[in-house]
């Protein structure tokens, strides 16, 4: 019975280093809301959108432009407030 000297036993490749996945990449925690700047034309333009966004839903009827000025303007508001704590332009 032959017996297996070292030279005999093939060599154990080094072990791989771990590469982060993507998906395993340190994300913030959800209740720790990050803090964007947002800026008066970016606030202005998503409220522009949402108003004419509700004009096309009633049909761009005339007489409500400032109605869904203000609407949108709430609901921007609103869902910046609640995304950023506290703190609304």
């Amino acid at each position: 019975m032959a017996t297996r000297r070292p030279s005999d036993v093939p060599a154990k490749s080094p072990p791989a280093r771990e590469v982060p996945r993507p998906s395993a990449r340190v994300r913030p925690s959800p209740s720790e809301p990050s803090r964007l700047a947002l800026t008066p034309e970016a606030r202005r333009t998503m409220i522009a959108e949402g108003a004419y966004l509700r004009a096309e839903r009633r049909g761009f009827a005339p007489g409500y432009e400032e109605e869904d000025w203000l609407a949108a303007e709430a609901e921007v508001d609103a869902l910046l407030k609640a995304r950023h704590g506290s703190t609304s332009q």
